[in-house]
């Protein structure tokens, strides 16, 4: 998905809290592997920009960013909208695979392509980022499980059954939302069940972010294996679509399962699109002009920043908001089963203080601050995934 976000400088956000509490974060952040299960940088890529170059104000990714930020894995989504449909998803998929393959031959002392656990613990000895796949949306298989099994040679390690848009075999969130589908066309039908046992067999995981309600609930009935949800938030916090209800949270739970949150301000804050509406309303002329010289939604925002700084500033949450969704699924499930799936390069507005991939060990940070022992932070930055990637994958 693509949204807005602004900039705070870092530099800001280290001077709070105790010297000792700052080293301890910093500390703790570089000791545990870090995972971030979803970002959409490789859509930038295909459009011309490098990740070796600084990519501040144009993406919320680069690999020296990657670096800053203590990232030792990160998922790179491969995606596309519902127009790649039959004859199309696929072989956008393999683009953007090549993509990242030509990123990782480039920078091979500083990341390497990651299949299997393994892999990724050899990348992390090795001081690398492990580069790994997810295959945002079903559709890109265009119902066909060579194709599914083709992504995985690749290196696919997950699979959201469907994007905004739904296959001809599972509904999506937005679908199932907007009470226009039919009921006989809900959920996963036959190949929809015979896509997620594939997957199991494969070793794929299989992640339940964007799917309708129907769907989440016959992929939990159907699955043999735990399963990942990369970039959603909690719905009692803020009633969208796309986040997940209590009994969701539940479910997954008992399947030994792990909710990625997702850092996008619309996801967080129930109030975030009013302000946001009323914002562009305010500034239509100016905004429209930036759009019609081609400017990306984070340079219009950019602008934004740094021409009206005080009304910008007021439209993001903070970032305690994020940590009040990680607690709550902490509460009703326990800490084995909530991660991170910031979304960055997909959204365009973040809560305070997360401004890019750099920004990540400020999660460390108020983990500390919130009482949350160190064991379990490194489950929440990255063990939890683990588990249930090794779970998968048999390992």
């Amino acid at each position: 998905m693509r949204h807005l976000y602004g900039s705070l400088a870092l530099a800001a956000l280290l001077g709070c809290g105790t010297p000792t509490l700052a080293q301890e974060y910093k500390t703790l952040h570089e000791k545990a592997i870090v995972v971030d299960t979803h970002n959409d940088v490789l859509i930038s890529v295909l459009e011309g920009l490098r990740l070796e170059d600084d990519l501040s104000g144009k993406t919320h990714s680069d690999l020296a960013r990657f670096k800053q930020g203590g990232v030792d894995v990160q998922i790179f989504s491969v995606w596309s909208d519902e127009t790649y449909g039959k004859g199309k998803g696929f072989d956008f998929a393999n683009l953007q695979i090549d993509s990242l393959n030509a990123i990782v031959n480039r920078n091979p002392d500083k990341m390497m392509l990651a299949r299997t656990p393994d892999e990724v613990m050899q990348a992390v000895q090795q001081n690398k980022m492990a580069a790994m796949i997810g295959l945002e949306g079903g559709h890109m298989i265009e119902d066909n499980l060579t194709y599914l099994e083709e992504l995985h040679k690749r290196g696919t390690s997950y699979m959201t059954l469907t994007w905004n848009n739904s296959t001809s075999w599972a509904s999506s969130a937005m679908d199932e939302a907007s009470g226009k589908l039919p009921k006989s066309k809900k959920g996963l039908n036959k190949f929809g069940k015979q896509v997620v046992r594939k997957m199991n067999e494969l070793g794929m995981m299989v992640d339940l972010s964007h799917v309708g309600e129907r769907t989440f609930w016959d992929a939990i009935k159907t699955t043999t294996k735990p399963v990942i949800v990369s970039h959603s938030c909690v719905h009692s916090f803020n009633p969208h679509f796309r986040n997940l209800k209590d009994d969701q949270i539940k479910a997954i739970g008992k399947n030994g399962g792990v909710i990625h949150l997702n850092f996008f301000s619309g996801f967080l804050d129930p109030d975030y699109d009013k302000r946001m509406s009323a914002f562009r309303a305010n500034h239509k002329a100016e905004v429209d002009s930036l759009r019609k010289l081609n400017k990306s939604s984070i340079e219009v925002y950019e602008w934004a920043m740094a021409h009206y700084p005080e009304e910008a500033a007021t439209l993001r949450p903070p970032l305690s908001l994020l940590l009040d969704h990680l607690d709550h699924i902490v509460k009703l499930v326990g800490v084995e089963h909530v991660g991170l799936g910031s979304d960055f390069d997909g959204i365009t507005s973040t809560p305070k203080q997360l401004d890019s991939v750099a920004d990540m060990p400020v999660i460390t940070r108020e983990l500390l601050a919130r009482g949350y022992s160190e064991e379990d932070i490194k489950k929440i930055l990255g063990e939890n995934f683990m588990r249930v990637f090794r779970a998968n994958v048999g390992a």
